[in-house]
C-alpha cells in the first residue's frame, strides 16, 4: 500500500535537497567527510571484520532438529485435573 505524499513532507524534502546542493557547491569537504564516516560505519556493520569465521556459513538450528531430540524422550502425564467451579451460571445472560 502506497502512502500519499503530504505537502509538508514535499516541502521538507525539497528544502533538504536544496540545502545539500548548496552545501556541496560551497564546501564539498564539509559534506563528504560525514558521508565517508557514515559509509565506513555502514560497511563495518554489514561486513564485520571477523577473520576466523570467513568462508564458513553460520550454523543455525532448525525446528526439525530440536523436535527429533525431544521426541526420543518419553513424557509423563501432567498431574493436572479439572476441579468443578462453584459459580452459578443461571444468573448470567445468554448474550451480551
Amino acid at each position: 500500500m502506497r502512502r500519499k505524499w503530504n505537502p509538508l513532507m514535499i516541502v521538507l524534502l525539497a528544502l533538504i535537497i536544496i540545502g545539500l546542493i548548496e552545501d556541496l557547491a560551497h564546501d564539498p569537504i564539509q559534506l563528504l567527510i560525514p558521508l565517508a564516516i557514515f559509509g565506513t560505519v555502514f560497511l563495518l556493520y554489514k561486513f564485520p571484520p571477523g577473520g576466523s569465521r570467513r568462508g564458513k556459513p553460520p550454523v543455525r538450528k532448525t525446528a526439525s532438529s530440536s523436535r527429533s531430540k525431544n521426541s526420543t524422550r518419553s513424557r509423563k502425564p501432567a498431574p493436572f485435573r479439572v476441579i468443578e467451579g462453584g459459580k452459578d451460571d443461571d444468573n448470567l445472560p445468554k448474550y451480551h
